[in-house]
C-alpha cells in the first residue's frame, strides 16, 4: 500500500499506479461535502473538519491491506498526526507513544517551493480547492521527520518521469525477493 502525502502532482501517481496495475484512491473524492463546501468557500479546514476524511482514508488503507492488494491513496497528510491517524486509525488520537508504520505501507513526500506548487494548482480547472488555500496549507506542514518510516522524498521540480522511475525503484526494493536454492 503506498501514500502520497501532500501530493501535487497527481500525473506522477497516474504514471505510476497505471504501470503497476495498483488501484488508485484519490482522497478527494472522499471528503465529506461540508468540507467540500467549505473549501470551494475558500476556508481552510481545522483538524475537526478532517479527522472524518482521514478515518475514512485509515479504511481504505486498511481494506486494501486485508485483501493483500496494493494500492494508491493520494491525499494531503500535513500533519504527523494526519499521517499517524491514516495508519492507524482513531487508536492514534490516544495514544502518545505511537507504534512504528507497518512495512507494507510506506509514504510519498512530495515536496516543492510555493510558487512551483500555485503555479501547478492554477492550472488545475474544476477542483473545489481553491488556490487561495495554499497558503494554509503551507502553514500546517509538518514535512515527515527522520523518526517517521517508510518515506520516500521527492522533490516536484524534477521531471515527472524521473520521480515515476524512482517511485518504481522504491516499490521494488521494499518487495520480498525469492529465495533462490
Amino acid at each position: 500500500m503506498l501514500m502520497f502525502t501532500h501530493c501535487l502532482i497527481l500525473n506522477c501517481t497516474c504514471l505510476s499506479f497505471h504501470q503497476l496495475g495498483w488501484p488508485l484512491h484519490e482522497g478527494d473524492d472522499l471528503h465529506p461535502q461540508e468540507n467540500i463546501v467549505k473549501m470551494s468557500q475558500g476556508e481552510p479546514l481545522t483538524d475537526e473538519d478532517r479527522l472524518p476524511w482521514l478515518l475514512q482514508l485509515h479504511g481504505v488503507i486498511q481494506r486494501e491491506r486485508c485483501s493483500g492488494r496494493d494500492g494508491f491513496v493520494t491525499c494531503s497528510a500535513l500533519k504527523r498526526l494526519y499521517r499517524q491517524i491514516m495508519l492507524h486509525g482513531s487508536t492514534a488520537l490516544d495514544q502518545e507513544i505511537r507504534p512504528p508504520a507497518p512495512p507494507d505501507v510506506f509514504f510519498l513526500f512530495l515536496h516543492g517551493d510555493f510558487s512551483l506548487v500555485h503555479q501547478r494548482m492554477m492550472s488545475r480547472t474544476a477542483h473545489f480547492m481553491k488556490a487561495d488555500l495554499l497558503h494554509s496549507q503551507f502553514e500546517l506542514l509538518e514535512p515527515p521527520l527522520g523518526d517517521e518510516e517508510n518515506v520516500l522524498f521527492l522533490d516536484i521540480a524534477r521531471d515527472i518521469n524521473d520521480i515515476a522511475l524512482e517511485v518504481e525503484k522504491h516499490i521494488i526494493s521494499l518487495k520480498p525477493q525469492p529465495v533462490k536454492l
